[in-house]
């Protein structure tokens, strides 16, 4: 079993920046790649981006490449999602998930095994 946490969310201003965080415990030994997904209100959830165990490998939606930036540190189970040029429309419950299919990036929600509980992320216009 592995737990995730999310952090880092709150209400900012188009054009900020936020940095989440997603804190893993429990069985990190093995190596898990990493998603990040959101929900906005009446909407499904979608695939931001992914970042293989190693870190080597990283895939993205085009609606956030080239704002977005997933990365991690393995010695701290944490991996994060740097938004910058933040819109309204990126409002939305943030999550990260965990895949035990260690270099997986892709969007399929069912290839990830674990889920955080979210964090809210607001951007006002």
């Amino acid at each position: 079993q592995v737990q995730l946490v999310e952090s880092g969310g709150g209400l900012v201003q188009a054009g900020d920046s936020l940095r989440l965080s997603c804190a893993a415990s429990g069985r990190t030994s093995s190596g898990y790649s990493m998603g990040w997904f959101r929900q906005g209100p009446g909407k499904e959830r979608e695939f931001l981006a992914a970042i293989s165990w190693s870190g080597s490998n990283t895939g993205y939606a085009d609606s956030v490449k080239g704002r977005f930036i997933s990365s991690r540190d393995n010695a701290r189970n944490t991996v994060y999602l740097q938004m910058n040029s933040l819109k309204p429309e990126d409002t939305a419950v943030y999550y990260c998930a965990a895949s035990a299919r260690t270099y997986y990036i892709g969007s399929r929600t069912e290839l990830y095994d674990y889920w955080g509980q979210g964090t809210q992320v607001t951007v006002s216009s």
